[in-house]
């Protein structure tokens, strides 16, 4: 992984014990207000922090989506984008995707760029947890096959936009998923083209 600032301080500390996980707090308009630790950031009401979702397509305009880990404390087992996260306080939310996507799915994205923001709340019925999150939206293209890990990821899909219409009726998929890919739509037709239907 490389080694920025941000990611520096965030590493394992000398006695072999990992740090807490801090989240960067922000207010409406995504500015930095301060910091909070990751699980007490999302109980209930959840404090608003910024996030990053990504999109990959290959060079079908097959999205790649990701089943969660089982083990995870937060929506474990659903279906979700290509991946998703939160910047380290001072990590830049485009760095802390491409680290994200190499650390879970094994894959440096041959492009990426920026997609706009979406501010939602979505609470997590299973979990109990709310999603306050500034996001920061990535699409990009990979061209590698995903090797994923299994600590954070259960299984990998590519998927058409009529074949995530049937997936999605069918499976359970996070509660943001539906909110980020409609706000990414007008990037991704951007990049996949009319053809791909998205």
């Amino acid at each position: 992984m490389p080694i920025t600032p941000a990611t520096a301080a965030h590493s394992s500390s000398s006695n072999g014990t990992a740090e807490a996980i801090l989240l960067e707090l922000v207010d409406e308009n995504g500015v930095t207000t301060g910091t909070a630790e990751k699980l007490a950031a999302h109980q209930p009401p959840g404090q608003l922090h910024r996030a990053f979702s990504v999109f990959l397509f290959d060079d079908h305009g097959r999205l790649l989506l990701q089943q969660r880990a089982l083990a995870k404390y937060h929506s474990p087992g659903v279906w979700s984008n290509t991946c998703c996260g939160h910047p380290y306080p001072g990590e830049a939310p485009f760095a802390a995707a491409a680290r994200r996507t190499y650390e879970e799915l094994g894959v440096s994205p041959s492009l990426l760029a920026e997609a706009g923001t979406v501010r939602y709340n979505h609470p997590d019925p299973a979990s109990g947890l709310v999603e306050q999150e500034f996001n920061h939206l990535f699409v990009g293209l990979v061209q590698t096959s995903p090797r994923p890990d299994p600590e954070e990821v259960a299984a990998t899909a590519f998927v058409t936009a009529a074949e995530l219409a049937k997936r999605h009726a069918r499976d359970t998929f996070s509660s943001w998923f539906t909110t980020v890919l409609d706000a990414a739509r007008p990037a991704v037709r951007e990049l996949t083209g009319p053809s791909a239907g998205w």
